[in-house]
């Protein structure tokens, strides 16, 4: 096999094994998933649609992010942007009010 020819084999396989493997923040984004539809499931949280709605009527029309779910304290915790800043909200999972922020 020349040179050129084992770099090509060599690259295409360490390409494949990265489309294959999920990243490792994929897999924790998606164990955080599960775990959030459980405790809905289980009647431990609000499902997630009603809480977004509550924080957001509270955020005057800041820019929605991302969430992420803590299983531990049934806690979900918001990102928006709002005036140019970035705003976390901590929302309880139980009764979707608001339980903090930070800028």
């Amino acid at each position: 096999m020349t040179m050129k020819l084992s770099s090509l084999i060599a690259g295409m396989a360490a390409i494949a094994a990265m489309v294959a493997v999920p990243s490792y923040a994929e897999a924790g984004q998606r164990g955080e998933q599960d775990a959030a539809r459980r405790a809905m499931l289980e009647g431990q949280t609000m499902p997630f649609s009603l809480i977004k709605r509550r924080v957001d009527a509270d955020m005057g029309g800041a820019t929605y992010l991302g969430a992420e779910f803590n299983p531990a304290s049934n806690r979900y915790r918001l990102k928006y942007v709002k005036d140019g800043k970035v705003v976390w909200v901590d929302a309880d999972g139980r009764t979707g009010n608001i339980m903090g922020r930070a800028h």
